[in-house]
């Protein structure tokens, strides 16, 4: 479990990179008639995509991780039940994270637009 908790610190890691570089090279868009141009108005997009893509897939590999979370805790002892508690907090809590980052996001493009 630890390589896939390693894995999604890595890809929340990458997207919040790609959000920053996203809002920095959308902001340099604006600049000087640059703002028509293939990479602004593609990376505009993009961003768009992305996040109202993560708004809808976040929930749904967050369901599904709780559910089975939950199945493996009702096949856990004592001493485990515990534990899946916890993964399935964490799954509740970054799944949040995920739609509140997105739609943030979504909302700053927004005001470039």
């Amino acid at each position: 479990m630890k390589a896939w908790s390693h894995a999604a610190w890595r890809l929340a890691v990458a997207s919040v990179t790609f959000g920053m570089v996203g809002l920095a090279s959308t902001h340099l868009a604006y600049a000087d008639g640059v703002k028509d141009s293939k990479l602004a108005t593609g990376t505009e997009k993009l961003i768009g995509d992305v996040t109202t893509w993560l708004m809808i897939l976040a929930p749904i590999v967050s369901g599904l991780l709780i559910i089975y979370f939950s199945i493996r805790r009702s096949a856990a002892d004592e001493m485990d039940v515990k534990k899946w508690n916890n993964r399935i907090i964490v799954a509740v809590v970054s799944c949040i994270g995920a739609v509140l980052g997105s739609a943030t996001l979504n909302i700053i493009i927004g005001y470039y637009k």
